[in-house]
């Protein structure tokens, strides 16, 4: 069984660098986030708030991830945020709210936004 965790958080965590090394390589200011809260929902589950700001026409994707204790990646996934209308969320549509419920494989105590980007069509 250790063997296996280590094995999935060792998958998680080139996941979550790939992803990282993709948003840095794009080089977008087109789009930012905000962490606004975090929570645990259940044994297993986390929920992260977050804020995005973009363009209302653009789609984002954002890698959202959940820590344990040691700082160790327990859950992640990426969320897609579709184009908003002029009267979702703040800044006429620009800023939106959104959250994320994430199954964790260890307890978790935290929980962010790790990168967003600008979905290519």
């Amino acid at each position: 069984m250790g063997r296996s965790r280590t094995l999935i958080i060792a998958v998680l965590l080139a996941a979550v660098a790939a992803v990282a090394a993709m948003a840095l390589t794009s080089g977008s200011p087109d789009v930012s986030s905000k962490d606004v809260g975090f929570s645990l929902i259940a044994d297993g589950r986390a929920s992260v708030d977050f804020e995005v700001t973009k363009d209302r026409s653009a789609t984002a994707q954002c890698a959202v991830q959940v820590l344990s204790e040691n700082y160790a990646v327990v859950g992640w996934k990426v969320v897609t945020i579709g184009p908003n209308g002029a009267e979702d969320g703040a800044n006429g549509g620009g800023t939106t709210a959104h959250r994320a419920d994430i199954r964790t494989d260890s307890p978790a105590v935290s929980g962010g936004v790790n990168a967003c980007w600008i979905a290519e069509d």
